[in-house]
């Protein structure tokens, strides 16, 4: 099989993990960034959940696409399962974006699954900060895991109202 692409809208922007050929600024059609996943392992526990992006219904978002070799799929292909679906939260999904170009290609993304026990939906700001404030997993601290993603956002000239929005009150918490 050919080259392939996978789209990045949090911590896979700054922190990939896998071998790929380039990176470019990519918009996904018909999903949005959204901080709607509680995180039972990475930034949280069972008993204190923390928040983690998904791709959520509705709107677009801007993010990266990386173009992995096609020969590095099975392998790149198993770590994004490994990390993305520890608790099978995501769907697994091949999506058009459109290249910063105006090229489009199909990448794979992971969807929030809106039927799993995780799915946290549509919280305000201030829910949002509320769940994010002092929940730590395995991977770290939730808070440093937002700071990270809205810095990379911004060096990338992506603006993310609302997360940064969250993560404005959880400096202020």
């Amino acid at each position: 099989m050919g080259d392939f692409w996978v789209f990045g809208y949090g911590s896979l922007i700054w922190r990939p993990g896998f071998p790929h050929l380039e990176t470019r600024r990519a918009r996904l059609f018909g999903y949005r960034r959204s901080l709607c996943v509680y995180s039972f392992v990475h930034r949280g526990t069972r008993e204190r959940p923390g928040l983690v992006l998904g791709l959520d219904r509705g709107g677009s978002c801007v993010g990266v696409a990386f173009k992995v070799d096609g020969a590095a799929r099975e392998e790149v292909i198993g770590y994004l399962r490994e990390r993305e679906q520890v608790t099978s939260v995501y769907l697994e999904k091949t999506l058009t974006a459109r290249l910063e170009t105006g090229e489009t290609v199909e990448a794979v993304a992971y969807v929030a699954d809106r039927a799993h026990e995780q799915y946290a939906g549509a919280l305000s700001e201030t829910e949002a900060a509320t769940v994010v404030q002092g929940a730590v997993g395995q991977s770290g601290r939730n808070e440093e895991y937002l700071a990270s993603t809205v810095e990379h956002l911004h060096k990338l000239g992506i603006r993310d109202h609302w997360l940064e929005g969250v993560a404005k009150q959880v400096a202020h918490l």
